[in-house]
């Protein structure tokens, strides 16, 4: 059951606003996976997992609608971590695409993004929901949001993030137009579409079934994703 709290003042953005399932339920205690496991990041909650360098992490959306906000953080100093701000810089283009780098908050590459089975239609715009974004839409009390998401998941694993970056929100459908305006919509990715990122350092990855159920970009219906750390000796991106 969610624990309904107020927003804490705090030296840092890495105070939880509220409690779910994430903070009791790691997949192992340092978030170190078994290479070629799937595991599932439950629907409105998140999931962290450490991803060696030179390893490639598959996440997947087994039912197609779901948006999926990805953070990816250096693993020995979490104040360094993927930023679109400096991505989007990098590469010359809003959304990467297979071949390009991710880069951090120091301008250096953390991982690359080496396959994508959708349409290639995600979002590096817009800020991770938190629960001040549900008070603008209305909400009373407390509503999941991928913000807590990634603070407990990490709290989880015994670590914690003094601020909540811009994720990497996978397959979010917000079409900018000509007028510069943007559009909400459900995600254009089919069942069972995923990307594959590969780490270029010791990297947590931090995943968030984002739980947003008041505009359509989980088509209203928060559901679960899944994620694999591949194992190099099986796996391909073909």
């Amino acid at each position: 059951m969610n624990a309904i709290a107020a927003p804490a003042a705090a030296d840092d953005n890495g105070l939880e606003t509220g409690l779910n399932a994430t903070l009791r339920e790691p997949i192992s205690a340092d978030g170190t996976p078994v290479l070629g496991k799937t595991y599932t990041v439950p629907a409105r909650h998140g999931r962290a997992v450490r991803v060696k360098a030179g390893q490639t992490i598959r996440i997947a959306n087994p039912h197609g609608t779901q948006v999926c906000d990805t953070w990816i953080f250096n693993a020995e100093h979490l104040n360094e971590f993927l930023s679109f701000e400096h991505t989007r810089a990098y590469i010359d283009r809003i959304i990467p695409q297979p071949g390009d780098p991710l880069v951090t908050n120091h301008r250096r590459p953390i991982a690359e993004l080496v396959a994508d089975t959708s349409p290639g239609v995600h979002d590096t715009l817009m800020a991770a929901c938190d629960l001040y974004r549900y008070r603008n839409l209305g909400v009373e009390g407390y509503h999941d949001n991928c913000a807590d998401n990634l603070r407990l998941a990490l709290k989880a694993i015994g670590l914690r993030t003094r601020e909540v970056p811009q994720p990497f929100n996978l397959w979010m459908n917000i079409p900018v137009k000509p007028d510069y305006s943007v559009e909400w919509l459900p995600p254009v990715s089919k069942a069972g579409d995923y990307v594959d990122i590969k780490a270029a350092i010791d990297c947590v990855v931090v995943m968030s079934a984002c739980p947003q159920d008041i505009i359509p970009i989980n088509a209203l219906n928060p559901l679960d994703v899944e994620f694999t750390v591949l194992d190099p000796a099986v796996s391909s991106h073909s």
